[in-house]
């Protein structure tokens, strides 16, 4: 358990108080605002601290003195940095990771260094979200793409639709239809309840199936999942802030890519920094004429990137009304990301689960490199490396039906000397192994923490 002090009870801060406090450390939020640190108040058992958490007084009252870990993420970068800066001057805090959004801080990696701005770790959702579109970007039918292991590894989340070519079969066909292919269906949900399969189990139309595969297998599985779609060509990006921006600026090489922002100003810069063949509108994407203009009856993909959430998701249904193939949508409030389930809205995107992730990593120990958030929270895709050895450990050297993995976790893949292994029952796992877990239920982690965390040695 640690002793971690966050600053900032807005969406993320909460969404991550939340997170921490479920895996068993000890919180203390810092906000200005009373109306937020009430509610987090309301439904978490931490404690919260009323000011400025860069202000000394502050961050000594909330326990500066003590924590282990400090993580600022208000919606000020320069707070942010200055809230680690006195935490490590004034108060030694070992770790410290600060939400920083202007792109030229990140560019000058020398501002973090030890003797300057005490920053073990910058974080960005709007980096991090912008990944996660350009992946399903990348993979047309997926709900979902996340890479592991450096990128050797990807757990997609698909949709299986009517007339897909495994529905109605059992997942064993995978094997037998792609001989030389190696997949594991690491979790089906079925009208939002896990389903553990086997190779008995019967796809049914609209279940949800999670798999895992190495990356460069990613297609040939999804073809067995549900028809593949034609690859993408052209993009519409609703919002010209900085996802918009960084997105176009990672999809105009290889699609055709439309921006639509409301701030004549703001249109301009766009047109100024963003490479040659990004074509920049002025108008509001929420505006039915202006889209029809725009082009959108002959759209791909429309990403709705706004700061407004209304303004995105009544976008995104407008655009799925013109036909736009797949619509994705920023939504920061939690409770829309539940009520877009099964909407028009083909993809929520959710910068505080993506953020998440990244954080919990950093904050988890037992050799914990990635953390990925599924399903709004609900469940969680880990990558661990395996410590230890035969004597320390209840995992090394052992085959997988040996272990006492808890209901609901799965081991989807181990990477070891850089080779994707697919495990089977008798897959003997190693020392240095990665192995990639897909949990269906977030409250059996601690379970499996338990299970790869080597015993400590006695002398």
């Amino acid at each position: 358990m640690k002793r971690i002090v966050i600053v900032g009870a807005g969406q993320v801060g909460q969404s991550l108080a939340e997170a921490l406090s479920g895996d068993g450390h000890n919180v203390t939020v810092i906000d200005t605002r009373s109306d937020c640190l009430e509610a987090i108040e309301s439904h978490l058992d931490i404690r919260t601290v009323n000011g400025f958490g860069c202000h000394p007084g502050v961050l000594e009252s909330a326990g500066g003195r003590e924590a282990e870990m400090l993580i600022a993420v208000t919606d000020s970068d320069e707070v942010n940095m200055l809230a680690c800066q006195v935490g490590s001057t004034l108060f030694g805090i070992g770790t410290k990771i600060a939400r920083v959004r202007e792109r030229s801080y990140h560019e000058n990696p020398k501002l973090f260094a030890p003797d300057a701005v005490p920053v073990d770790m910058l974080i960005s959702p709007e980096a991090i979200v912008t990944s996660q579109i350009q992946r399903l970007v990348e993979h047309p039918g997926a709900l979902q793409v996340l890479d592991f292991a450096d990128g050797l590894v990807s757990l997609v989340g698909v949709r299986a639709y009517y007339g897909g070519p495994l529905v109605g079969h059992e997942l064993r066909n995978i094997r037998t239809d792609m001989p030389g292919i190696q997949a594991r269906v690491a979790a089906i949900f079925r009208r939002n309840h896990p389903i553990a399969p086997d190779g008995h189990t019967v796809i049914e139309a609209e279940d949800e199936v999670f798999f895992v595969a190495a990356k460069k297998n990613i297609r040939a599985v999804m073809s067995e999942l549900r028809r593949l779609e034609k690859p993408y060509k052209r993009i519409l990006i609703g919002g010209g802030g900085n996802i918009g921006r960084r997105l176009a600026e990672a999809l105009t090489e290889r699609y055709a890519v439309r921006i639509l922002e409301r701030d004549p100003q703001r249109a301009d810069y766009l047109r100024q920094k963003l490479p040659a063949g990004t074509e920049v509108l002025v108008g509001d994407g929420s505006d039915d004429r202006f889209l029809e203009r725009a082009g959108i009856g002959d759209t791909d993909v429309f990403c709705a990137v706004t700061n407004d959430d209304q303004a995105n998701i009544f976008s995104g249904m407008l655009a799925k009304r013109w036909g736009v193939r797949k619509v994705m949508a920023l939504i920061n409030r939690p409770g829309y990301v539940d009520l877009m389930q099964d909407s028009a809205i083909d993809i929520a995107l959710s910068p505080q689960q993506a953020t998440i992730g990244v954080l919990l990593a950093r904050v988890r120990e037992g050799g914990t490199a990635t953390v990925h958030s599924l399903r709004r929270g609900a469940a969680e895709a880990i990558e661990t490396i395996v410590n230890g050895d035969a004597a320390s450990s209840r995992v090394v050297d052992r085959r997988i039906d040996e272990l006492s993995l808890p209901r609901g976790a799965t081991i989807g893949a181990l990477v070891r000397d850089r080779e994707v292994i697919i495990p089977h029952h008798d897959t003997v796992i190693r020392a240095g192994d990665h192995a990639i877990l897909f949990l269906t239920d977030r409250d059996r982690l601690k379970a499996v923490q338990r299970l790869f965390q080597p015993r400590p040695s006695f002398f």
